[in-house]
């Protein structure tokens, strides 16, 4: 075994330090020295080769929800972005078909232009019928899976859309696309692979809604995966194994934090990466220095804002907001839970129409364009850092304590918000909860694996779905395990009950042939671990996923059992 020696810029940031050596421990991976780097995108430049500040375009200013003292506060940057959706004069976003042309062009121009391969593929299909298209970019020998893999270079998800009210983030990647097929970021393509979704949920944007057609919101549906939007894109990662995923999306700029802020959120984007409980700390760390403060740069360098993501009470009274997310049902948590590097960038645009849609696109650019050049610069530290966190996940498995409920911790902080009339600055000093900070409240020991009766076909679908291992009892067994039982006197509890609460009780269980076991010395046993404790947020067993109680245990010997995979 090999001690990790990590160089974590002691002088600057030396606390913490030695706990996070310990934390390493010992292992047969090898992490490279820790450094951070400042570099963002490369910024626009002049033709003398200057750099050139955002300042206002000349374009035909459009309608704000808010005066013009506000909008002033968002000059347009000083390069125009062309896709259909912002073409002169211009008053609909991209419609479906010029999307899917879009991507047919920008494949067939990195052929022409560029060494490698590019293609569209349909990894999905919405509800009513319309195509999820992904757009692959890579210098392999060909873009299947396998041949991305091949390549043995970092593999980076872009996706976008997820809400239909949210159009400036599908035209953003309308504009990576095209500047990884033929533009300015074509040489990025030799040391990274690029998957690109510009519009997961085509149903919500014909009706410019946030949900899909069945009422789903599936930004908070990549745990459950209930929508076949949602499922599209679990099944895309499944087979391209990205190493860095990114979620493109647009917040509210208008509405919801007058009423309780007095103010409107200034931030041009809001930037944030996995923040749920079980993640591996060199993952956050990584997601943290090497990708998202040179993001922050990026935007700095472009005169653009950013935050971390906040949300306000429904109750008026209540000033307290929630800083960041920490339920495991949103594509970074969960995507983190994969021990991927996960992000979102959230351009300010919910509400605007299409106000400020060259900033909004421009934000977005900036920040996907830093990620991009981040996992390229970083390509050889992640291809340490990736096997790594999955051996370390998978030997928690049997023995290491993991977190059924954590809580956001309550800091005090001042937000930068803008008057909603004269829009000058209004810094407000408020409570939060956040997630950056978690604090544990209970832990359970890990189990070996899950015993799941013949009946948990849909749980089953939907772990494999994610990727999961999933053994089935070929001959009856008898497996050492912990039954789940309901600390209430009632004689059975409802699988809609988010909140049970249960207590172990020791047996053994009798598992019949069709049964299943999900064993936990996997890569994503953390993603296991939260979809089966039923007490877990977001557990399969509260979203109905598992019928009952007595349909799961916990294993706690490994099984001497006949098993095969279920593929």
């Amino acid at each position: 075994m090999t001690l990790m020696t990590l160089s974590l810029w002691p002088v600057l940031r030396g606390a913490g330090l030695t706990s996070l050596m310990l934390l390493a421990g010992c292992t047969s991976v090898q992490l490279p020295p820790w450094s951070t780097s400042a570099r963002g995108i490369d910024v626009e430049t002049t033709r003398e080769g200057r750099t050139t500040p955002p300042v206002a375009s000349a374009a035909t200013p459009t309608a704000t929800p808010y005066p013009s003292a506000v909008a002033a506060r968002f000059p347009e940057p000083y390069r125009l972005y062309d896709t259909p959706g912002l073409g002169s004069g211009r008053s609909t976003w991209t419609n479906a078909s010029e999307l899917a042309s879009w991507l047919r062009e920008q494949a067939r121009q990195r052929k022409l232009t560029a060494p490698g391969q590019a293609a569209v593929l349909r990894v999905g299909t919405s509800q009513e019928g319309q195509a999820i298209e992904a757009l692959v970019l890579s210098s392999g020998a060909a873009t299947d899976a396998a041949s991305l893999k091949a390549t043995e270079r970092p593999t980076v998800l872009l996706f976008a859309q997820q809400h239909g009210d949210a159009p400036a983030s599908a035209e953003a990647l309308l504009v990576v696309a095209r500047e990884l097929a033929q533009g300015k970021l074509r040489p990025l393509l030799s040391r990274i692979n690029v998957l690109i979704v510009p519009r997961a949920n085509p149903d919500g944007t014909v009706k410019a809604t946030r949900l899909t057609n069945n009422g789903f919101d599936m930004a908070h549906d990549h745990l459950v995966l209930e929508t076949p939007e949602a499922q599209a894109l679990a099944k895309l990662a499944r087979d391209y194994q990205p190493t860095v995923v990114l979620d493109a999306q647009e917040y509210p700029a208008v509405g919801a934090f007058v009423d309780p802020l007095g103010g409107l959120p200034k931030a041009d984007a809001w930037v944030s990466y996995a923040t749920t409980a079980n993640l591996p700390e060199f993952l956050t760390k990584a997601a943290d220095e090497w990708f998202l403060q040179p993001l922050v740069g990026a935007l700095a360098l472009q005169g653009l804002s950013s935050n971390w993501p906040y949300n306000t009470s429904n109750l008026k009274e209540d000033k307290t907001i929630a800083w960041g997310d920490l339920q495991p049902d949103n594509s970074a948590n969960v995507n983190g839970l994969k021990n991927r590097i996960s992000l979102t960038v959230a351009s300010r645009g919910v509400g605007l129409e299409r106000a400020h849609s060259q900033r909004r696109v421009h934000a977005q650019v900036t920040a996907i364009t830093s990620v991009l050049n981040s996992t390229a610069e970083r390509a050889s530290e992640l291809a340490q850092l990736m096997p790594y966190l999955d051996l370390e996940v998978t030997k928690q498995a049997c023995q290491k304590d993991r977190v059924i409920e954590a809580q956001a911790t309550p800091t005090r902080r001042t937000l930068q918000l803008l008057d909603a009339s004269s829009g000058a600055d209004k810094p407000v000093s408020i409570e939060t909860q956040s997630a950056r900070m978690l604090r544990t409240v209970r832990t359970r020991v890990s189990p070996c694996g899950y015993w799941l009766n013949g009946k948990s076909t849909q749980a089953v679908e939907r772990l494999r779905l994610h990727g999961v291992q999933v053994m089935q009892v070929r001959d009856a067994a008898a497996l050492l395990g912990d039954f789940y039982q309901a600390k209430v006197p009632t004689a059975s509890v409802s699988n809609t009950d988010a909140t049970v609460s249960v207590e172990l009780l020791r047996g053994v269980i009798d598992a019949p042939a069709g049964s299943y076991y999900v064993p936990l010395n996997q890569a994503l046993g953390n993603l296991v671990f939260v979809a089966l404790e039923p007490d877990s947020p977001n557990s399969y067993f509260s979203q109905a996923l598992i019928d009952e109680l007595s349909s799961v245990a916990r294993v706690m010997a490994q099984p001497a059992a006949n098993l095969r995979e279920v593929p």
